[in-house]
């Protein structure tokens, strides 16, 4: 295991134990998220080390992935992602009608396909292998590794899109690095995360299934992702909700509760998150939207 000695964020050494989460998921390991005492950014800590993190991945359950449909779960999700793609692409086309667009931790390639299908000049990074193979062979899409990611010429992209991926990071000032290396100066940046303020993440504490421990390293708010684009000269310019989401994530903490998903909880809770968000905009997920500040 790694431990994490700076915060990504403010450079503290000093950290305070938040919560003990166990991965649900896949293999039942428990895992401590910690808080800056300086700027309250959260992260997993210690994190496996970095060719240990791609064994968490493995399962035909993780959708991103493999792509698969079984059970009803799954099935919800990819009805939920079919509404999602357009309307992140709807969101997308609100500032830029069209150009060339980068997709950081594109999975099997839906994004880039729906874009591609739009007329983009679309590429995708993709650690994963099998994922990315999927979108090279069945959608014949240009999916690269990370490792080509610095090969890219800068300034090269109008839009760059991670979609609930820089979580997933180990290093994110370093993947921040190079989205300002390769976002051209009138480009934009559209950065998807889980928020840990929303009610359903309130409700469920250990159990919210956006902790997703340990694939989820970093856990962001809206005023810790703030002080961490503000360090590369990014301001906000418009934070959308993602409300579709806080029901797909109160089914999956149901069922890690309960060994079971009570739909009618996971439905009223998902409701209940967003009706809350209203006052205070703590959604439980967030695309921020992201410009160069080129002072």
């Amino acid at each position: 295991m790694k431990k994490i000695e700076n915060c990504p964020i403010c450079g503290n050494t000093y950290f305070l134990d938040f919560i003990k989460v166990k991965d649900f998921f896949l293999s039942n390991e428990e895992f401590t998220i910690q808080e800056c005492k300086q700027c309250q950014f959260r992260f997993v800590n210690p994190q496996p080390e970095t060719e240990d993190l791609q064994s968490y991945y493995k399962s035909q359950e993780y959708i991103s992935h493999s792509n698969t449909k079984k059970g009803l779960i799954n099935k919800i999700y990819h009805i939920a992602r079919i509404y999602n793609l357009a309307k992140k692409y709807k969101y997308i086309r609100k500032y830029k009608k069209n150009g060339t667009l980068l997709d950081i931790g594109c999975g099997t390639g839906e994004f880039l396909r729906y874009c591609k299908n739009k007329h983009w000049n679309v590429l995708g990074i993709e650690p994963d292998e099998n994922a990315r193979q999927f979108a090279q062979d069945v959608y014949n899409l240009n999916v690269k590794p990370y490792k080509d990611l610095l090969l890219i010429e800068d300034h090269s992209f109008d839009v760059i899109t991670m979609w609930h991926v820089l979580e997933h990071v180990q290093n994110v000032n370093e993947y921040l690095l190079e989205i300002k290396r390769l976002i051209k100066h009138d480009g934009l940046v559209f950065i998807a995360l889980p928020n840990h303020l929303s009610y359903d993440a309130q409700k469920y504490q250990q159990y919210w299934a956006a902790w997703d421990v340990p694939r989820h390293l970093y856990h962001f708010t809206p005023i810790s992702f703030k002080k961490l684009i503000q360090k590369y000269n990014f301001t906000i310019t418009q934070i959308i909700p993602m409300k579709i989401d806080s029901y797909y994530v109160s089914l999956l903490s149901e069922k890690y509760k309960h060994g079971k998903v009570k739909y009618f909880s996971a439905f009223f809770n998902g409701m209940k998150s967003n009706c809350k968000a209203k006052e205070n905009s703590n959604y439980s997920s967030l695309i921020y939207i992201l410009k160069n500040d080129l002072k």
